[in-house]
């Protein structure tokens, strides 16, 4: 029976985002089942706060093998490869991120022009603010992890957001 390339592809596609779609539900369907047992006294925020600490430093262990310091691409050639990383791990997710070169040698921008996050918060009943601080929290948690890891002293800082309306998610990385 002959292989229909176009048809494996869409279903593999398919499976791709019934796959990402999942791994999101699953998120909030734990959040909603960790602030139950947490009780009334419960703080959502600071419960999602630990979780994507959690998931920032067990994400920042796939960048490490993938890492290294090249002396002809020099810091700015570093801060591509960590952009890159980070845009990687999100398209993964179903998000849609770009990474720029700023017009300072010294920084790199990452624009998310599309993040199913705030869309899966919405749903869930979570509230906006708290995804844009989860999102942070990962992400500065990552590069944490990262700066410890090759000794470096990068910065990540968020000027727009989607979540708060902002129509894109924007952040600045830099020395």
């Amino acid at each position: 029976m002959p292989v229909d390339p176009e048809l494996e592809i869409s279903n593999l596609w398919k499976q791709l985002h019934g796959v990402q779609d999942a791994s999101k539900r699953s998120f909030f369907v734990w959040r909603q089942v960790a602030l139950a047992l947490a009780g009334p006294e419960a703080k959502p925020l600071e419960i999602m706060l630990k979780a994507w600490e959690a998931q920032g430093k067990d994400a920042a262990k796939s960048f490490f093998p993938r890492l290294r310091w090249d002396k002809k691409k020099g810091e700015q050639g570093f801060m591509l490869d960590v952009a890159r990383l980070y845009a990687t791990a999100w398209a993964r997710d179903g998000a849609v991120v770009k990474v720029e070169k700023g017009s300072n040698p010294n920084e790199v921008f990452l624009k998310w022009e599309r993040c199913p996050w705030p869309s899966f918060a919405d749903e869930y009943e979570s509230n906006m603010e708290e995804d844009v601080q989860g999102c942070e929290k990962y992400l500065q948690t990552i590069l944490a992890d990262v700066n410890v890891f090759m000794n470096t002293n990068l910065k990540l800082e968020t000027q727009k957001t989607i979540a708060r309306g902002q129509g894109v998610c924007l952040r600045r990385l830099y020395i």
